[in-house]
C-alpha cells in the first residue's frame, strides 16, 4: 500500500484536538472566516524538502494572505534548476495578481490554491487546513523542485 507524506501529515495532524467540542466549532467557524476573507497568516513551523528529510525551521518564516496581496518569506531547501542573478535564495516574493480559490473538504478542513501570475519562479501554492488550524503548505516552481511546510495558520492582526 502506498501513502503519500502528504496523507501522513494531514493524519498527524487529525490526531491533534483542542479542548471541548464547542471550542473546536468556534475555533473551526473563525478559521474559515478569515480564510474566506483572505486575512490569514501561515506560520511555517518546519520543511519537507522533495528529496531529504524534514527540517524544523526557526521563527520570522511565514506566507501573509491579504485581501489584495500576498507576501511570502520561507527558505528553500532542494535542487533549483536555475537561479536569477542576485536573487537571495527562498521564496521571497509579494504578489498583488493571484488567483485565489478555496474549498471545503468533505471530511472537515479546507483546501486553497493560489497561483500568483506576476511571480517569477513560483507557479503554485497549494493548502491543505485542519479544522483547527494545521496547514501543509505546498510549493511548486517553475525552476526549482516542489517543496511543502507545516506549520500553522493564525488570524492577521
Amino acid at each position: 500500500m502506498k501513502i503519500s507524506i502528504h496523507s501522513l501529515a494531514i493524519f498527524a495532524l487529525g490526531l491533534v484536538s483542542w479542548g471541548d467540542a464547542s471550542a473546536q466549532e468556534t475555533n473551526s467557524a473563525t478559521l474559515k472566516t478569515i480564510l474566506s476573507n483572505k486575512q490569514f497568516v501561515f506560520k511555517a513551523q518546519s520543511a519537507w524538502p522533495l528529496q531529504g528529510t524534514v527540517i524544523q525551521l526557526t521563527n520570522g518564516y511565514d506566507m501573509k494572505v491579504l485581501q489584495d496581496s500576498i507576501n511570502t518569506y520561507l527558505p528553500y531547501f532542494g535542487r533549483a534548476y536555475s537561479s536569477a542573478y542576485g536573487s537571495e535564495g527562498g521564496i521571497h516574493f509579494t504578489s498583488k495578481k493571484f488567483d485565489y480559490k478555496l474549498k471545503e473538504k468533505q471530511k472537515g478542513g479546507w483546501e486553497i490554491t493560489i497561483r500568483p501570475t506576476d511571480a517569477r519562479d513560483v507557479s503554485e501554492l497549494s493548502y491543505s487546513i485542519s479544522t483547527n488550524g494545521y496547514a501543509t503548505l505546498q510549493v511548486l516552481s517553475n525552476n526549482r523542485q516542489a517543496i511543502s511546510y507545516y506549520g500553522v495558520i493564525e488570524k492577521k492582526n
